[in-house]
């Protein structure tokens, strides 16, 4: 019995020496992982070309240096928004709508997404195809998959991209965004294998160069992630001086009848008008900054991109895009810089939170924290950090 035991062992030691990289998420020998890659990619169907493809593929530290860099979203809303909504963006964005608005009404007739949404993300990804991007997109997918910071998110990009090569639908060495997004409205390679739409007839899907391929794929993805026909994102919003904060959040999906009953109004102080749809109040610089009603179509901008103030901006500027004038940014409080931030997030992280990285990025995690401390302190319940909250929160400790 104990030498079968042993035979056994030795077996499958063996095998697991055979593919080594298999079962393995991350880290260790580069050539050995991408051999356990290969075995997932041929067992999926990939042939000669995508592995090929894939036995040629380096990792790229430019990379690495780009997913550890996105400074970008230590910027507050407005600053945030006010940059990425510009007038260049607005002016083509109206004439695009205009060219291609036969393309628009079939994807919004097929897939039920308003034609400013599809805009607006063209827009913003790559100003309507001018920046997509010139990373290797491969590479940048093998070695994001290979670090072992978030393995989960690009590791099951690898095998539809060369599933992308090996039917010839985009070139070996084709180029993107650092993080593997490909085409005009940085798709990641599952999304342009499954959601590929042929939007100008001609047999290909090509993200990086048809428009309407661009247009009808991306109402498609968009599509899939819930979107709920002809029901709008979000509706800016005055509110009163004093109200129930801690009602107020993105979750806390409310009638407008009852936001109408706390103060809440349109704009210009006229009534809000019930639609017989829920809607949450989202406060990006809390209580006296800007605010809107976010309905649960908003959600679908999370599911494209987890950063509330990228998803907030994309939601504001297709409103534009609609017709709607540019949002009131009001005269918020005074936030925290980096250092103030991080060191915030170090004391909810003690608290027992989970803010994910201390990295001074006021994120989903933070700012629900922020909200239960503020709670718990007796302040207004608007997740906004503020020296105020910072300073309560060293006297409470």
């Amino acid at each position: 019995m104990r030498l079968r035991l042993e035979i056994l062992a030795a077996l499958l030691l063996a095998a697991t020496a055979a593919t080594p990289a298999v079962a393995q998420q991350c880290g260790g020998d580069f050539e050995a992982w991408k051999q356990g890659v290969a075995a997932e990619a041929r067992n999926a169907g990939v042939g000669t070309a995508g592995l090929e493809a894939l036995e040629k593929a380096t990792a790229d530290k430019k990379v690495l240096a780009r997913d550890r860099a996105q400074g970008v979203f230590t910027q507050t809303f407005v600053e945030f928004s006010n940059r990425m909504i510009s007038a260049y963006r607005l002016k083509q964005g109206a004439a695009n709508l205009k060219k291609y608005a036969d393309v628009f009404a079939r994807a919004d007739q097929e897939f039920g997404v308003q034609p400013p949404i599809i805009a607006a993300f063209w827009a913003l990804e790559t100003d309507f195809g001018a920046v997509q991007g010139d990373f290797h997109t491969l590479n940048a997918l093998v070695t994001l998959s290979h670090d072992c910071r978030r393995p989960q998110l690009f590791r099951p990009q690898i095998t539809p991209l060369l599933t992308l090569i090996d039917r010839g639908v985009v070139p070996a060495d084709v180029t993107g965004a650092w993080a593997g997004e490909i085409g005009q409205t940085q798709m990641l390679p599952s999304d342009y294998l499954g959601r590929g739409v042929d939007g100008d007839g001609d047999g290909l899907v090509d993200l990086r160069s048809s428009a309407p391929d661009v247009i009808m794929t991306t109402a498609n993805k968009i599509m899939s992630r819930g979107w709920k026909r002809d029901q709008p994102w979000i509706e800016e919003v005055r509110v009163p001086d004093d109200m129930p904060w801690d009602q107020t959040g993105r979750t806390n999906r409310l009638p407008l009848t009852q936001w109408a009953q706390w103060g809440v109004t349109n704009p210009n102080g006229t009534p809000l008008v019930d639609n017989d749809l829920k809607a949450g109040l989202a406060l990006p610089m809390g209580r006296k900054g800007p605010a809107f009603l976010v309905y649960d179509n908003f959600d679908v901008y999370l599911e494209w991109n987890q950063s509330f103030t990228y998803a907030l901006t994309a939601a504001n500027l297709a409103a534009r895009l609609a017709g709607a004038p540019q949002f009131d940014p009001r005269n918020p409080e005074p936030g925290l810089n980096g250092d103030q931030m991080r060191a915030l997030q170090t004391k909810l992280e003690a608290k027992g939170y989970d803010v994910g990285t201390v990295d001074g990025i006021l994120g989903t995690n933070t700012r629900e924290a922020i909200r239960k401390e503020q709670m718990r302190l007796g302040l207004p319940v608007d997740g906004w950090p503020t020296p105020e909250l910072l300073a309560k929160l060293q006297v409470s400790e």
